[in-house]
């Protein structure tokens, strides 16, 4: 590469000095009349352009070729700078191990020193002691290779993990060996489901007759012990590439991903986006998984509580009255028609399941920490809503600069909807105005019954604000700020009468969630106008 660079500069200078030369004719030639010079440079003069574009030209490939190399060489630079801080703390790592065993064998030196006299040993107790502990240190070492010193108590050094930097290739090939990594226990759950739903009857109606044998000669726990070692058995064979495949429910093959090179930018961006939302859907339900156990065990609700600790009882003083193997044929029997009985009821009668079935009633009622936030935040403004709490009216919604209706000049009825009830940030675009000041406004966005309102949060005035009556838009519409972003956008153009171009609200995290609110209530406003017209 650097030779390639270093003869594109070589053959630039050269060309440079020739057009140099071309261009500044020998003066001290006397032979030469001023006809013919005037002819030469007349005949040059329309060749001068295309030369200087051509040199600015072949300037540029060169400064995109040195831009190129020299990325490259950041590159391995940056490579070689984390190896060598990788290659550092290894070596930091062996200068202190071996700093602790030199001390080590000098110690050891110095007990052998002092532990083998030259003089005959003396007859004390001290001495026998030392001698005593001595052999057996000797024997330790001798036949295990293990000295007393390693016993001691030493702190473990932990070397820092690595942070990587963040890639989305690295991303999604995380997804995928976490899917695969996951794949034998989703088989194994899907398994279970369908021999609990009677997929396949005569597999079903063995497997239950032979665990209700074993229940009922105590053969539980060695039937799923030989199960685990058969299974084990079986991966063995696999894995010396017998073809056993066993399964109740057929597995369905993952769809082909298509190559790499193929995929554009908007494409890989798209890739990212669903790897990301796969992530989130997942730790989204791991999330309310534990905090439903959470909840469950901290009387979050009071009476599902009161069944599991009304059932912890009974278990308890049922285990110190009954023995152990009636116990254990007890629930072995109620695990058994539970699994394969019950189960295939409730799920071919969805309302039987929703009466009787107490596990997931329990489970079901259970609220996550973010279900319960939202009741905190619903029940007052279902109360203002309703406008009376406790036989006294409720004040209304205040905004940073006063009350809703005092700010935004509307009538007390008026008042932000549930679900915008704290605003939704974005930034107000007005295409018709030519100042910056007021061509972009930072500002909060409600939804009423009937109007929408934007309070801008720079300005203590009103003047800025903006309320439109939900009637009088014309149409609402998804919009991208940035045409080059995938996507439909963080935006929302509105079209008014009123207005020459439509205004844009951009910036906007839930984008989707205020569209539909929007035309939702829009429509009802056209409905309800249209009612009371049609009335009076």
């Amino acid at each position: 590469m650097r030779r390639r660079l270093h003869r594109i500069r070589h053959w630039s200078h050269r060309r440079g000095e020739i057009v140099e030369q071309s261009e500044s004719p020998d003066t001290s030639d006397t032979e030469c009349s001023e006809e013919v010079n005037s002819a030469t440079l007349s005949a040059a003069a329309p060749d001068e352009p295309k030369t200087y574009l051509n040199e600015v030209k072949k300037n540029l490939e060169i400064a995109l070729f040195e831009k190129h190399f020299l990325q490259e060489e950041l590159k391995k630079f940056r490579e070689e700078e984390t190896g060598m801080e990788v290659l550092r703390q290894e070596l930091d790592r062996e200068r202190r191990r071996n700093n602790e065993l030199e001390q080590k064998l000098n110690d050891g030196s110095d007990e052998l020193s002092f532990v083998t006299p030259k003089t005959p040993p003396i007859n004390d107790v001290t001495a026998g002691k030392v001698d005593t502990y001595n052999r057996a240190q000797k024997l330790l070492f001798h036949y295990l290779g293990v000295d007393f010193n390693d016993f001691q108590l030493h702190r473990a050094e932990e070397a820092p993990e690595p942070d990587e930097q963040f890639s989305a290739r690295r991303l999604t090939e995380n997804m995928r060996r976490f899917k695969k990594g996951l794949r034998p226990i989703t088989i194994f759950l899907h398994d279970l489901s369908a021999l609990s739903s009677w997929y396949s009857v005569y597999t079903t109606a063995i497997a239950f007759t032979i665990y209700m044998y074993a229940t009922w000669r105590g053969w539980s726990i060695s039937m799923f012990l030989f199960l685990a070692v058969l299974r084990l058995s079986l991966n063995y064979l696999i894995a010396r590439g017998w073809r056993i495949q066993w399964c109740i429910v057929p597995q369905v093959s993952d769809p082909m991903e298509p190559p790499r090179e193929e995929l554009t930018i908007s494409k890989k961006f798209q890739l990212v986006l669903h790897v990301a939302q796969r992530a989130q859907n997942v730790f989204g339900k791991m999330a309310d998984i534990l905090e439903k156990i959470k909840n469950l065990f901290m009387w979050v609700e009071p009476q599902l509580t009161k069944k599991l600790y009304v059932a912890l009882w009974v278990s308890f003083i049922a285990s110190c009255l009954l023995p152990y193997q009636l116990c254990g044929f007890i629930i072995g029997v109620f695990v058994g028609v539970k699994f394969f009985i019950i189960n295939f009821i409730f799920r071919s009668c969805p309302k039987l399941r929703q009466r009787y079935d107490t596990v997931h009633i329990i489970w079901t009622s259970l609220p996550t920490d973010v279900q319960m936030r939202e009741q905190v935040t619903s029940s007052p403004s279902r109360r203002l809503l309703s406008g009376v709490e406790d036989g006294e009216p409720i004040r209304n919604h205040s905004t940073k600069r006063g009350t809703f209706h005092e700010v935004f000049n509307l009538p007390e009825s008026e008042c932000p909807l549930p679900v915008c009830m704290n605003g939704w940030r974005c930034c107000l675009i007005n295409r018709d105005k030519k100042t910056p000041a007021d061509y972009i406004r930072n500002g909060v966005l409600y939804v009423t019954t009937n109007y929408l309102c934007f309070e801008c949060s720079r300005s203590s005035s009103s003047k800025r604000d903006k309320v439109i009556r939900l009637t009088d838009i014309s149409e609402v519409q998804m919009y991208k700020v940035l045409s080059k972003l995938p996507g439909f956008g963080m935006g929302l153009a509105i079209t008014t009468p009123s207005t020459q171009k439509s205004m844009v609200f951009g910036a906007m995290a839930n984008t989707e969630e205020v569209y539909d609110t929007i035309n939702a209530q829009r429509n009802l406003a056209i409905v309800m106008e249209a009612t009371s017209s049609l009335e009076t």
